[in-house]
């Protein structure tokens, strides 16, 4: 029903002989009626698994009243979507330096290794007998131990 229904309907009660004794103002009727109709109203009732289909649901007076929110739920969903792929590079990215590091770090453990077996003092007298070219003997005798009195 309608606004103009309603104010046409009106005028007809509000003459008094429909029984209540006419006690009620004619706005006071109309605006019951109003509330009444409004209750009444089924909301769904009209939504077929057609109309849904086809769209003709997006014309209703509900839907067009909800449309900015509706907007922004479609805005932040579409937020979170690319927020989602961004973080899955991310980790894909990250997962692949961690590889990169430990790649690194294992090359590093080895040169470490190495470079500690040719420091070796046995590697390194053997290079020194292989090299003739080299002024460097192995000593035979022990250090020297020189005491100063004063530094006691």
């Amino acid at each position: 029903m309608s606004d103009e229904d309603i104010r046409q309907a009106a005028p007809a009660t509000a003459g008094g002989n429909d029984g209540d004794g006419g006690g009620k103002p004619l706005h006071e009727k109309g605006a019951a009626m109003k509330h009444v109709t409004e209750e009444e109203a089924p909301l769904s009732a009209g939504f077929t698994l057609r109309k849904i289909l086809g769209g003709d649901f997006l014309t209703a007076e509900v839907i067009r009243k909800q449309i900015g929110v509706i907007i922004l739920v479609a805005f932040i969903t579409m937020i979170y979507v690319s927020n989602r792929y961004s973080c899955q590079q991310d980790m894909l990215e990250i997962e692949e330096l961690k590889e990169e590091l430990k790649d690194a770090k294992y090359k590093a453990l080895a040169s470490t290794s190495e470079l500690t077996e040719m420091c070796r003092e046995s590697n390194v007298l053997e290079m020194l007998k292989d090299n003739e070219d080299s002024v460097l003997q192995i000593p035979t005798q022990p250090p020297y131990i020189i005491n100063i009195p004063g530094n006691e």
